[in-house]
């Protein structure tokens, strides 16, 4: 008996370090095929955007001439974009997500609530487009310009910055507040000077990403109308503007090969932002979280 008993756990043994084998098999070759299309992506994109890549591109404007084509007024526009959308998403999105996880009550509302922002970060961009349109655009009559373009984006990704928040906050554990209550704080006192601190390195990784995704997206300024050729740069909020995404977008609508080529050097100055960007929410995690 022992001997079946003995014989059958081998065989079950076995069996488990087959299958794991070959889990972790799929997963490599999954991960290797990512990789190879990311470094064909690359390739493709550096081969062939490098020849245009200089300081004159970074700081002319756009032209009907490839050889005179720049990204300065994309670039600029870009970053005005960001700082309409960075401050009002934040704000708005830890604002929301302090509120659902400390003060509202768990009742069907708040259920409700907390379902709808969920489903909200997975509706598709050009939806968003059209609510600033109609709201924004036209509701509001703010035209088109930078602050309708950068609230639009802030309802974008204001649903994974919210979702984000709230995961950082629940990662805080019950006895900081339990502590933070025995020395007389009060609720507000407990959440400003316990809660954010420790949730703050989670808040700005998930922030920074979503304004990455902000700062690629296409479809919600063209649905309000963004420029897609300027030669000037904005002089406030209310002015008109282009950014990177619908720019690169215009060159590859081109019928000319060098613009093609114009416009991979735009991604390539995009993928450098959005690298910089993600390294700036790396490196602001891990040195928030060491004085921790």
């Amino acid at each position: 008996m022992n001997l079946v008993n003995k014989q059958t756990v081998q065989n079950s043994m076995g069996k488990r370090l087959v299958k794991n084998q070959l889990a972790r098999s799929i997963f490599f070759l999954a991960a290797g095929f990512g990789m190879l299309v990311l470094a064909v992506l690359l390739y493709r994109i550096f081969s062939e955007g490098t020849s245009y890549l200089d300081w004159s591109f970074l700081t002319s404007f756009a032209s009907r001439f490839p050889e005179e084509a720049g990204i300065k007024a994309a670039i600029i526009g870009s970053l005005w974009l960001m700082a309409v959308t960075a401050p009002v998403s934040l704000i708005l999105g830890v604002g929301t997500a302090i509120y659902l996880e400390e003060y509202a009550k768990e009742n069907k509302i708040t259920r409700f609530i907390q379902m709808n922002i969920s489903n909200l970060a997975g509706v598709p961009s050009v939806v968003f487009g059209l609510l600033g349109l109609t709201v924004f655009v036209r509701l509001m009559d703010m035209g088109r310009s930078i602050m309708a373009g950068g609230l639009t984006m802030s309802l974008l990704i204001l649903p994974i910055i919210v979702v984000s928040s709230q995961e950082a906050i629940r990662a805080i554990p019950k006895d900081q507040y339990e502590a933070s209550f025995a020395m007389g704080a009060t609720k507000w006192q407990t959440v400003l000077r316990v809660v954010l601190p420790a949730a703050i390195p989670g808040i700005l990784t998930g922030g920074i990403l979503a304004l990455s995704r902000a700062i690629g997206e296409t479809a919600p300024l063209l649905m309000i109308g963004a420029l897609s050729f300027i030669a000037y740069l904005p002089e406030n909020v209310w002015s008109g503007f282009t950014v990177l995404p619908i720019q690169i977008f215009n060159w590859t609508g081109r019928p000319q090969e060098e613009f093609h080529l114009v416009a991979s050097a735009g991604i390539i100055v995009l993928l450098v932002i959005l690298l910089l960007m993600n390294s700036v929410a790396v490196f602001i995690r891990n040195k928030l979280t060491k004085r921790l």
